[in-house]
């Protein structure tokens, strides 16, 4: 089966191709002979009924510094392709919101993975708020009274902001923390959505586990460790790669989590474990493909491709 496939992702001139999961989900499209065509997330156009983007087509190339080659830009209705990738990077703000809007007139004609409704109705740290009972204790809010009293029930915390992303300001506050007031007054002017206040997991100094899962099945991991002077884990604030297996509880919350992702058209999901608690749920633009080759040798992007290949089948 050869596919039309449209990609929307920020410029592509910009990426770092050696650990980026749309890069590797572009290669294995056309190593399968998928036609592939790119635009930019700022270039979509509603005109009446009729979504448009001036779309350029693409060859991708595994090469440092030479990477891609664009066509001339085309300007085409969407509703003509296949599958589109919807993989542009946070931060989710109303532009990010406002494309899944876009992308729901011709979903699922065109299967958009992800599910544009279900991105934008399962925010990251919201969306993992549906199951308590795998998460370590957690308060979404901005009132003081209620944070100090999580904070006097659980000692130290984790303190980011709702919609982050990449580990951006993401704190630690220890009881009777001094800094904390000016925290708090630094997020109140910051941030206008509530904020996550997280019980702090110490075992995070191990690693925390991003773990793969595609229509809801376990596909691949990752355990990220985070430099000695530093809380993130993440790969982009230093965090370092390493080879792991799942524990019977990481199962468990796969097993858990699988029909939700299944029934929002959730295809591609990677969720963060630390020490058998599950954190967030990343249904924006999942990362770790080509780190969980690289040290396991699982094909991630494969068994998308599968998948979607199936699912344009009809099977």
């Amino acid at each position: 089966m050869k596919l039309n496939v449209a990609v929307q992702m920020d410029p592509i001139a910009r990426i770092n191709i050696r650990g980026d999961s749309t890069f590797a989900l572009l290669l294995e499209a056309q190593k399968r002979g998928h036609s592939l065509s790119y635009y930019t997330p700022d270039k979509l156009s509603l005109r009446g009924d009729e979504l448009l983007a001036p779309v350029q087509h693409l060859t991708v190339r595994d090469e440092i510094g030479d990477h891609f080659t664009l066509g001339e830009p085309k300007r085409e209705p969407l509703e003509v392709f296949d599958v589109i990738l919807l993989r542009q990077d946070p931060p989710f703000d109303l532009a990010y919101i406002t494309s899944t809007h876009f992308l729901e007139r011709i979903h699922p004609k065109t299967l958009v993975v992800n599910n544009p409704a279900s991105v934008r109705n399962a925010p990251e740290k919201l969306f993992v708020m549906n199951f308590p009972q795998l998460m370590p204790p957690t308060l979404i809010s901005r009132d003081l009274d209620e944070i100090n009293s999580f904070r006097d029930q659980h000692g130290a915390v984790v303190m980011k902001p709702l919609h982050g992303h990449g580990g951006a300001a993401v704190f630690r506050v220890m009881p009777q923390d001094m800094n904390f007031g000016s925290l708090f007054d630094m997020f109140s002017v910051t941030f206008r959505e509530p904020w996550v206040i997280q019980r702090f997991l110490p075992e995070v100094k191990h690693g925390d586990k991003r773990i793969i899962l595609i229509d809801g099945e376990f596909a691949g991991a990752v355990n990220r460790v985070p430099a000695p002077d530093d809380l993130r884990s993440n790969m982009v604030r230093g965090g370092a790669a390493q080879a792991t297996e799942l524990s019977p509880r990481e199962r468990e919350i796969c097993d858990t989590l699988g029909p939700a992702l299944r029934e929002r058209g959730l295809l591609f999901v990677g969720i963060d474990v630390i020490d058998g608690n599950l954190t967030e749920i990343n249904v924006t633009s999942p990362t770790g493909i080509r780190a969980i080759q690289r040290l396991n040798g699982a094909d991630v992007a494969g068994k998308i491709w599968d998948t979607i290949e199936k699912k344009r089948a009809g099977k």
